[in-house]
Order: structure tokens, then sequence, then C-alpha cells
């Protein structure tokens, strides 16, 4: 226990992870009779869906993202810690953080959201990031902002080509916003910007291993998509899984792609969660939850968001996105406020209610399907705009991102274009200095 934590008689409410749900849950309790900490490695509340955009330079990291000391500021019983969780004692009933400090809790909610997923091949990790956290996307704006710039000054066409190609691994609205973003880029914002290459002559290749782009979305509205990218000139295989990356490329199919820039947006995995806990989980490492979103064995602490595996009445998985986990986490917060006052939901357990889902393509090009209604194209893409907006939190963060949207809308031009944190050595100049690229149509030779 902290020494600065002392017994106030109230209900002792730790919340790990201040994503849609954690958030969701603290300001829920708001008026609840109990002293709330919440816990985050990071200082900043995240808006995960335009992750993308701060990664093909239309938006700077500060405009989706807001401090949780700002958010919670003003909300009497909560603090904030900013440490590293590194497990749960459920018998002593603490939460243990890197460095030794614990933090007891009466309820525990666990909203610490997913990480990257290869399969079985962490080692690609390294030349295929994936898009989670805004380090993840300021390495990725690096990495094809670097590539034009280096591809401006090389003098092998065959390098060249390999700079210019970009792979996205996974076509679900992550991977489809970023392949038509990234072409965006390339054939817009970038056009007019070199002088020995050019930009609109990259290639953008979409790599999915199932039969369709957008699986969640139906099949009218996938095949709308999958038309509106290769408008921008997004090259998508379907059916094809990818059995090897490096920094030459990719291998899809048994044939190589040259490549020095790789996205990977084709699988998530949970955090630790279910180890702290000692808890089932499923395959993913999701933390197996009752109808209430807790623990089968105990009452008291509850997962919620991409943490859990949670199901719907009808006995299928509730989607790991974002309306879910601020459904959930409002849904914990008032189940743990009524269990303050001796009260109980007169709901049976949590109940998802699914407002449609959203992808957008490129410019003018979205889809929207909710329930049996669909959209497309423009009136698609002006709803997709609103509802981030209003989706975000802080008046500021809306107004700006409103304003860069316009101003890229009638301009063609993305102003957050900054290399960040890159070097004449780094990592990158190694993988163009090392290795040659490889004719697409050359097959991979045997080891």
């Amino acid at each position: 226990m902290h020494a600065s934590q002392q017994p106030t008689g109230k209900a002792r409410v730790v919340i790990v992870g201040a994503g849609f749900g954690g958030i969701a849950a603290a300001t829920t309790l708001a008026r609840a009779n109990a002293d709330i900490t919440v816990i985050d490695r990071r200082n900043y509340h995240l808006f995960q869906p335009l992750l993308y955009q701060v990664a093909t330079a239309a938006l700077s990291p500060a405009d989706i993202a807001w401090p949780i000391r700002g958010i919670l500021g003003r909300q009497a019983n909560a603090r904030v810690e900013l440490s590293r969780v590194v497990g749960v004692d459920r018998e002593k009933r603490e939460v243990k953080l890197a460095g030794g400090n614990r933090v007891p809790f009466d309820y525990l909610i666990l909203a610490t959201g997913a990480r990257h997923a290869y399969f079985g091949h962490d080692d690609w990790a390294a030349v295929a990031p994936g898009l989670k956290k805004i380090d993840d996307a300021t390495l990725i704006r690096q990495r094809v902002l670097l590539a034009f710039e280096r591809a401006e000054v090389e003098t092998s066409r065959r390098t060249q080509r390999a700079l210019l190609t970009f792979v996205v691994i996974g076509a679900g609205p992550t991977g489809v916003e970023m392949a038509g973003a990234i072409a965006e880029l390339a054939r817009n914002a970038l056009a007019c910007d070199f002088r020995r290459i050019d930009p609109s002559a990259a290639r953008v290749v979409l790599v999915e291993a199932g039969p369709r782009i957008l699986p969640s979305f139906s099949e009218s509205l996938s095949r709308r998509a999958h038309n509106a990218l290769e408008a921008l000139g997004v090259r998508v295989l379907l059916g094809v899984p990818v059995t090897q990356c490096d920094d030459a490329g990719v291998i899809v199919d048994g044939l190589r792609i040259s490549a020095r820039t790789i996205v990977w947006a084709a699988g998530v995995a949970a955090s630790p969660a279910a180890r702290w806990l000692g808890a089932e989980a499923d395959r993913n490492g999701r933390v197996m939850v009752s109808r209430d979103l807790s623990l089968n064995d105990d009452p008291n602490i509850f997962v919620i968001g991409d943490t859990a595996i949670a199901l719907d009445a009808s006995g299928k998985p509730i989607p790991g996105v974002a309306p879910a986990a601020k459904q959930m986490g409002v849904y914990v917060g008032k189940l743990i406020a009524g269990r303050i006052k001796g009260k109980r939901l007169t709901a049976p357990g949590f109940r998802y209610r699914d407002y449609g889902s959203l992808a957008t393509i490129g410019r003018k090009a979205a889809v929207a399907q909710f329930g049996r209604y669909r959209l497309w194209g423009f009136p698609a893409w002006l709803l997709w705009a609103m509802a981030h907006v209003y989706f975000l939190i802080g008046a500021r963060n809306r107004i700006v991102v409103s304003l860069n949207w316009l101003w890229n809308y009638v301009t063609l031009e993305r102003g957050a274009r900054l290399i960040i944190g890159a070097t004449e050595e780094g990592p990158e100049m190694e993988a163009l200095e090392m290795h040659a690229a490889v004719p697409d149509t050359e097959r991979p030779r045997a080891a």
C-alpha cells in the first residue's frame, strides 16, 4: 500500500487501463461513495480509431490524445497513477506495480486492451509494426516518409522500386484505412514535393488471408470498399497468407514482394491480464467472463474491452471495438455503484448495443452499416467524419481535427509530415544497404 493511501471508509475501486472502457467506468463512478484509482503506463487517453491518420501524416499525435489527469481532474473521488502493472494478488486484494508498490482494492476493473498478435512469428514485429500506440503511429509515419526521401536519392531502380512499395497485412478496418491513406498520401499530398521520383507511382499492396476485405461488413459493402481501394491504385491480394516478413519485403503465396515498409494489421492478442489473475482464457489470451463481465469465481473483479471474451445473448462473442468497450465500462461502473449503495441492477447481464460499423477508404469514400441499412461513398464518408469528431475527447481536439480535415480536403495537403527520430545510420539505412531488392516475380530460393 502507498503511504499516502489511508483507509477512508469508502469502497476502493482500482481501474487498470485508461482506454475507452477504463475512462467510461471511472466517469460513471463519479458520484459513487468510492475512492477510485486509475492506473496506466501512459499519461494519456488515446483515440485509437484515428491512429492511422497520425501514421499517414494527416494528424498530429496531440490531436487524438488527451491527458488522463485532464479528463479526471475535476472528479474529486478519482486519482491517477502513472505506473506499470505486473500482477494481481487476488488473495490479498492488491494490484502489484513495477518497482514493488501495491494498490489495494475492493473492486478491480481490468481494461488493459490488446496488443499485436503475429501468430507465432513475433520476430516479424521489428519489420512489420502494428498500430496500437502513438509510438507505433510515429514509427510507421517515419518509415513511410523516409521511404520517399531515400527513393529520391537512390540510383538503383530496383531498390527505388522497393522503397516505393508499401505492404499492409490484414484487411480489417485498420488495414483498409491504412492502405487507402498511404495511397492518398502518395498520389495527392506528396505529388509535387519531389523532383527525381514520381510519388504517385508508389505501389500499395493490401494482403488478406481471408476471401474478402472488411469481413465484419456485408458482402456488398466489402465489394464497394474493394473497388474504391483499387480506384486509388491499391493492389488487393485475397486468400493468400503471408509466410515470411523480413527487411527486404514479404513472401505471399510463394512469391516475393520487395518492400521497405510493411504494416501489420492482421491480428491482436489480449494483455497478460489472464496470467495476472490465473483465470481461464481463450487462445488469444482474452479472459473468460460471466454475463456481468466479472470473473466466474470472483464477482468483484471485472474484465472489459479487448481484454475480455464476453458473449451476447445469442452466444456470439462481443466484438473488440471502441463502442463495446465504452458500453462495458458504463455497465460495470453502474453495477459497482449500485453494489456500493446496496442495490443491484435489474438487467441479468451486459447487453451490447450495436450502433453500426464505419470504415473509410479515402477521400469521399467510406462504407457504413447499421443493421439492415447500408451506406457508401460520400454520404458514408461524411457520417464517418462527424461520428469520429463527436467521440473525440475535448473541444480543442474536435475543433483542431475538423479544421485539419477541412484543410486536407480542400488543398489535398497533409501538414504533419514530420520525420521524427530518424538518423542517417538508423535501422532503415542499414536495411537499405544490406538487402538488394528482389523482383516481384522471383520465387524465394530454397534454404
